[in-house]
Parts: structure tokens; C-alpha cells; sequence
């Protein structure tokens, strides 16, 4: 795209603060200044992860204008926030995970909530923090049964049992003795991320951490 075009699209849909939804200002890219100095920070990034899962890392508490912005990446489709999302999941994984992963991947959807949504929301962020990490995303888990939303149910026993046997690893070899970085956008009770750590632990996999944008 050239400069011009790029000019254009600035004055006619100027871009936006990913969660303010301020239009940005010279020099600001993804989100606006008072944003990256006011967002709800966690004090603690890091905390031990549940079951399977050695350590989960989030830079932002999962309120206000960070609970904003997921639902329009999530649900209205603003994939474009997924390169600001991936920067701050990497800067969140260099800062406390630096040497204790070999492979990046990510929690999957199922093929029937890719079709509804078109995209992956946690994949597009993984790719992007990636590159930020001099590294690749690579795909290990296939969800192979549609469950239903974790938001959807109340009690961290019923989202247990709600993701029970929901995946797959699709190539053993490539986890076998591997300390894997699994990336999603928001955790809560941990039982999604839980599950598909004991699925990459059962394929072989030697441990599991895990980072995503809020918690």
C-alpha cells in the first residue's frame, strides 16, 4: 500500500485506541498513550498454573475497556487488534517465561466456531506474538469436540467436565519431550488451558506454560 493510500484511509477511518476507541494521535500505533500507562495492569503477571500447567503469565486484568476491546476482537470481528494483543503477550512471555519453552502454539477452536467466527482469535494472537519473539507459531492441538462456551457455565467442576476430551494432539512427534508455550487470549478458571496441557502431556510433551492477554 502506498503512502497515499495509507494518508487516505488515515483521514477518512482514522485509526482508533484498540481499547479507548480514541483516535490515535502521531507516533501512536494500536493503542493511545494514556491507555498504555492506565490499562488495568496485573501487579503479578506470573502465578503458578492449575493442573498440568507449570506457570500462566497475562499482562491486563480481564475488566473495562480490556474486557471492551476482546469482545470486539472476539465477537466483531476486529481482527486488527491481534498484532497489539500479540505485543503485549510477547512482551509478557520475554519478561517471565524467557528459557522455559521450546515451541509456541496456541488453544484452537473447534471447525464449527472457526466457521461461524472466520477466524481464530487466539492463533491470529499467537502468530503475531511470535514474530514479535523471533519465533514461529506452530499448530499442535485439534479441538475435536465443539463443547459449549466456558463463558456459558458457572462452576470451575462444570467447565471441567465441559472441555473434557475436547482435543487432540495432531502429530505426537513434533511435542514429544518439548516444553510447549500455549497462547490464548483470556483465562479465568484455567480449566481450558488445563485441559489441553494434560492432552500435550499424554502425547508426550515434557511441560507446559501458558500466557494470553487478560486474566
Amino acid at each position: 500500500m502506498s503512502k497515499l493510500s495509507e494518508g487516505l484511509l488515515d483521514i477518512f477511518f482514522p485509526p482508533k485506541c484498540a481499547f479507548c476507541r480514541r483516535r490515535l494521535r502521531a507516533g501512536e500505533t494500536g493503542m493511545c498513550e494514556e491507555c498504555r500507562r492506565t490499562l488495568p495492569y496485573r501487579e503479578h503477571p506470573k502465578e503458578k498454573g492449575p493442573a498440568f500447567v507449570e506457570y500462566v503469565c497475562a499482562p491486563l486484568k480481564y475488566e473495562g475497556t480490556v474486557r471492551d476491546a476482546l469482545h470486539r476482537y472476539k465477537f466483531k470481528g476486529m481482527t486488527a487488534y491481534a498484532r497489539l494483543f500479540g505485543s503485549l503477550v510477547a512482551q509478557c512471555a520475554r519478561e517471565n517465561l524467557a528459557g522455559e519453552y521450546d515451541l509456541i502454539s496456541w488453544v484452537p477452536l473447534s471447525s464449527e466456531r472457526l466457521h461461524e467466527r472466520g477466524y481464530d482469535q487466539a492463533m491470529l494472537i499467537a502468530l503475531a506474538a511470535a514474530l514479535e519473539l523471533d519465533d514461529v507459531a506452530v499448530e499442535t492441538l485439534r479441538k475435536i469436540r465443539n463443547a459449549a462456551p466456558q463463558s456459558g457455565t458457572e462452576s470451575a467442576e462444570e467447565r471441567r467436565a465441559n472441555i473434557s476430551g475436547a482435543y487432540e494432539v495432531i502429530d505426537p512427534e513434533l511435542v514429544r519431550e518439548k516444553r510447549i508455550l500455549l497462547i490464548d487470549d483470556i483465562i479465568t478458571t484455567g480449566s481450558t488451558v488445563s485441559e489441553c496441557a494434560r492432552t500435550l502431556g499424554l502425547a508426550g510433551a515434557e511441560s507446559v506454560v501458558c500466557v494470553c492477554l487478560a486474566r
